[in-house]
């Protein structure tokens, strides 16, 4: 199974990744900004898009990789990834649902205040990338095409693992 943890930046995407991992035996991390890096590090700069997503290759290849682990890998894949363009979200997870790929996927969202506030303690300003995205994730983010919506704002990270676990529960008839 693919869980996809998607949000503003800000969200609480990695700390819920990484207590997701901690939490479920055989499950992996898959960072799909490990490709953009590789494209900015790589790539000449005339070339470079603002937003490594822009690039088809990112798109490509994090589809391609993530169908090719979940074939060969027995466990839970875990992909903390913020992910706002429609068209994207189809390149990759709606794609790699129509190949019968198991994918969950949940939006964190978070008011703005909130959002800021937690990029502030990371120290992030509020003129920095992610801040400026903040406005674009929050109108993309509450569409229904990006659910299962789970609001943070109030949450302990804990709260939101147990909303994540009733939520894969109703899902796939547990009870």
């Amino acid at each position: 199974m693919i869980l996809w943890i998607n949000g503003a930046f800000g969200a609480g995407k990695t700390t819920i990744a990484y207590e997701l991992n901690r939490r479920i035996p055989n499950s992996f991390i898959y960072d799909p900004e490990n490709v953009g890096y590789f494209i900015r590090k790589n790539s000449p700069k005339q070339i470079l898009k603002d937003d490594f997503q822009d690039h088809l290759i990112w798109r490509e290849f994090n589809f391609s990789m993530l169908q090719m682990i979940y074939k060969e890998f027995p466990g839970t894949i875990i992909v903390p990834m913020t992910l706002v363009n429609p068209v994207y979200f189809d390149e990759i997870v709606n794609k790699l649902r129509m190949d019968g790929i198991e994918l969950n996927h949940f939006t964190l969202l978070a008011d703005r205040e909130t959002l800021l506030k937690r990029l502030k303690s990371r120290g992030d300003d509020s003129h920095s990338w992610p801040a400026k995205q903040i406005d674009k994730c929050i109108t993309s983010l509450t569409q229904d095409m990006f659910r299962n919506h789970i609001h943070t704002d109030h949450l302990t990270p804990e709260e939101i693992l147990v909303r994540i676990g009733v939520e894969l529960v109703k899902e796939h008839n547990y009870v």
